[in-house]
């Protein structure tokens, strides 16, 4: 595939653990994510060994500092050679500006995180933010966009009003996707992939039901037929 669909999370405490399932997947049918667990646990080092397997990278930090911070921030990881990296929108207009104007124009991609999909609507009320879920994750993408992002970070349950309104250049980040037996876990915005790209999604992030799969090379090749007899349909 020249553009996969899928990126699968690599959420793992140890090079070790990454690297088997890595190993098991195939880079011309995914990308993969690299987040603050296994960042934290083997450092900028299991990028390299990573993309030395062929793999683009998802750096997924989810930068939210002050404007000059995020910048040096975006630069470093930017310096990792990844293929996407990504901020809070709710960081506000001059930090998505400062991480816009540090990177080149072409890679990485940057993209914005509008509301994690763990939350819900009780979560919004309790940090003080008492408008519609839906409504919340509009604003802070249209933030985004005006600021010169790529796209966002958003439950594929918001994606169809976005695309609606953002347009088919506004790349959509949508994790959060289960298949239909799988478990909620900790999230609580989910849809299956097929839902995902039907409400317009680009890229889908698929952790445990890949991961943690007996055999994730076939789940993956599974998923990726969902997505491809979607695309078709679409």
């Amino acid at each position: 595939m020249k553009d996969p669909r899928i990126i699968v999370a690599l959420d793992f405490s140890s090079t070790e653990q990454a690297l088997l399932v890595a190993e098991k997947l195939d880079p011309m049918l995914c990308r993969v994510k690299i987040g603050k667990e296994l960042f934290t646990a083997a450092g900028p080092m299991i990028i390299e060994k990573i993309m030395s397997k062929g793999f683009e990278v998802f750096l997924d930090l989810k930068f939210h500092d002050i404007p000059n911070t995020v910048a040096n921030a975006c630069r470093a990881a930017a310096d990792l050679g990844v293929w996407m990296i990504n901020v809070h929108a709710l960081g506000g207009e001059k930090m998505l500006v400062a991480a816009r104007d540090a990177l080149p124009l072409e890679k990485p991609k940057l993209i914005a995180v509008t509301l994690l999909t763990s939350i819900g609507p009780d979560d919004l009320e309790r940090i003080g933010l008492n408008k519609e879920l839906g409504k919340v994750v509009q604003k802070l993408a249209w933030l985004a966009h005006s600021c010169g992002l790529d796209g966002v970070v958003c439950s594929a349950l918001e994606a169809a009003q976005l695309r609606q309104t953002m347009g088919a250049n506004f790349c959509l980040v949508t994790p959060g996707i289960r298949t239909i037996d799988a478990l909620k876990d900790d999230q609580n915005r989910i849809v299956t992939p097929q839902m995902a790209i039907q409400n317009g999604a680009d890229y889908l992030v698929i952790g445990r039901p890949i991961t943690q799969a007996a055999d994730p090379l076939l789940m993956l090749q599974h998923l990726n037929k969902k997505i491809e007899a979607q695309l078709t349909i679409d």
